[in-house]
């Protein structure tokens, strides 16, 4: 008897998800929706500070990606030396091809990480980042200070992850 029991409640439970599964794709709760947050007045426009993603039918993480010569044979080219508005700009450019041959823009990213090796280039890294999304709203963000990055001379690097609806 115990047994019938507990297969009656599972075939029950397994009913009662395929008809929610069910229910929310015939009323569109299964549609792709990304949603960005801010409560703090300072970080409006700035960055977001929750972004939330619902049923998203791709995710893409990029890896740091930085002002390396992605057209050299060996690792470690690093372009623009000394110049940090010329590596972060070129950094993001990558960014944004790397996404388009995924389907994806900066507008399908939900999280990014930047890493500097100074401080001061705090202001001129949200400046490269804002002009990067010309106007689209800015996803969750977090930026670090470390002592090195991968290759010598290279002074930003930035990891994203983002979600298409395909």
């Amino acid at each position: 008897m115990r047994t019938i029991t507990v297969a009656v409640t599972a075939m029950l439970s397994l009913a009662a998800l395929t008809t929610t599964a069910m229910s929310q794709s015939q009323t569109g709760d299964m549609a792709y929706e990304k949603k960005s947050y801010n409560y703090a007045e300072w970080a409006k426009g700035r960055f977001s500070e929750v972004v939330t993603v619902k049923n998203a039918g791709k995710i893409i993480y990029v890896a740091g990606v930085g002002a390396e010569d992605e057209t050299s044979a060996q690792g470690g080219v690093i372009r623009h030396l000394g110049d940090f508005g010329a590596q972060c700009r070129y950094a993001w450019d990558k960014i944004k091809r790397l996404l388009e041959k995924h389907g994806a823009t900066v507008e399908n990213i939900d999280k990014v990480v930047t890493y500097v090796t100074d401080i001061r280039y705090f202001f001129d890294a949200g400046k490269c980042r804002a002009e990067a999304y010309a106007g689209a709203t800015q996803p969750a963000g977090t930026f670090l200070v470390v002592t090195a990055l991968a290759w010598p001379g290279m002074l930003i690097e930035v990891d994203v992850t983002a979600s298409t609806p395909k």
